[in-house]
């Protein structure tokens, strides 16, 4: 294709088309190149995958949650209904099935070169919507661990039923570690679980969701560069929260009363045998501590603003580990599937373009690179913490589709 399309908008997830949806109603020319179809991202999510953010703060452009149940969270096939039905209801250019493999510059006409399954497109303008969710994380220590135990990423994960017969040690405890372990223990199966970095925060707190108080307290909308941790914040795994059954919270201590094995940092591994660090007492506190730390800062909210909010204590879960043997035989234990809940990697590397840090993260503020022409939309904490949300994508796509028509960003 030797024409010059006015915007490409590369992948057709809610950002894409969110942002689809801003330059549709601005009149101007543009397509959509998805490598799958609408809906994939969360078409391929395990079986009882649900969001973690409530019903009623999903709020695509022009099409915010419409169901009858606003304040629970939508399952895996009800997101991507909701996704579906919000690219039917503006109709985007779309075009499904085509991989953008390369992406470079290019003199006229148009500015950006793309090489693509279905050949070559140029265009004036970019958008880029892929996110940082290019290729899973596998530990480097998979490489020694025995070739007869079964491992996978929670990215390949449907349900437990797919899975050899006995237990199952799950390595990582974000969003992803402990949804997977809680469906694996709701299966009857035996679980083990490696627990890592990550925080817990509350379900709800005083009378509400802890995503309303982000809401609320103006959390989630503070930009980035305002944040305690700063840009950091973006690589940083997400604290344990879950939908499931209408939502609760989940407490490491809780699910070891429940039955879960806990386990602390992996080490390293040896044929059938993993090497712990010996630090699950110290990670289980620092989890608790970053509890309390997100209550304190409600407290300290409701109390400045006179808010009239119910008082409540949270208690914790009276569970301390015994000390732990600094490895693992997996045989002995019947563990038969390793599961990696270690989170994801970017890859920009397609983008021929100078516009990367030294780590490989695009340059920008607030979506806008530094590239004439060139935008970026859905990236974790891009802007704020509703940057990757269905809560916030529509106004980071506003935003962008504004500068790059000319008017002045809001």
């Amino acid at each position: 294709m030797s024409s010059c399309i006015e915007t490409i908008v590369v992948g057709g997830g809610q950002a894409g088309l969110s942002a689809s949806w801003h330059l549709k109603k601005a009149d101007r020319e543009h397509i959509v190149l998805d490598r799958g179809r609408v809906g994939d991202t969360w078409r391929n999510r395990w079986d009882s995958f649900c969001l973690v953010t409530p019903n009623h703060l999903c709020r695509l452009p022009g099409f915010p949650y419409d169901g009858s149940d606003p304040h629970g969270f939508m399952l895996r096939d009800e997101i991507v209904d909701y996704v579906e039905r919000f690219a039917a209801s503006f109709d985007p250019p779309y075009r499904g099935s085509v991989e953008v493999r390369h992406i470079s510059a290019c003199e006229a006409p148009g500015r950006f070169r793309l090489e693509t399954s279905a050949g070559e497109f140029r265009a004036e303008n970019l958008i880029v919507c892929v996110g940082t969710h290019q290729h899973p994380n596998i530990p480097c220590w998979d490489q020694d661990l025995s070739t007869g135990i079964t491992r996978q990423h929670t990215r390949d994960y449907r349900d437990s039923a797919r899975l050899p017969e006995g237990a199952v040690l799950v390595v990582g405890s974000g969003q992803s570690g402990c949804q997977v372990t809680e469906d694996l223990l709701g299966a009857g199966r035996e679980v083990h679980l490696c627990v890592g970095n990550a925080g817990r925060i509350p379900r709800r707190y005083r009378g509400r969701d802890i995503l309303e108080w982000d809401v609320t307290t103006g959390y989630m909308e503070m930009p980035v560069d305002q944040h305690p941790k700063g840009s950091a914040i973006r690589f940083q795994a997400h604290p344990h929260l879950t939908g499931r059954d209408g939502g609760h919270t989940i407490d490491l201590r809780k699910l070891a009363l429940g039955g879960v094995r806990l386990h602390g940092k992996v080490l390293g591994a040896k044929g059938g045998a993993l090497r712990f660090a010996g630090d699950l007492p110290e990670t289980l506190d620092a989890v608790d501590r970053f509890c309390k730390t997100e209550i304190d800062g409600i407290d300290a909210f409701i109390a400045k603003h006179g808010l009239d909010a119910p008082e409540e204590e949270v208690v914790p879960v009276d569970w301390q580990p015994a000390p732990e043997a600094p490895e693992l035989d997996l045989v002995e234990a019947r563990i038969s599937t390793v599961i990696y809940a270690t989170g994801f990697h970017f890859d920009f590397n397609w983008i021929d373009l100078q516009v990367f840090d030294a780590r490989g993260y695009p340059r920008y503020r607030r979506g806008v690179a530094d590239l004439p022409g060139l935008y970026f939309v859905g990236l974790h904490w891009m802007c704020s913490q509703g940057s990757g949300l269905f809560y916030g994508v529509g106004r980071d796509a506003e935003y962008v589709v504004k500068h790059l028509t000319g008017q002045s960003g809001s």
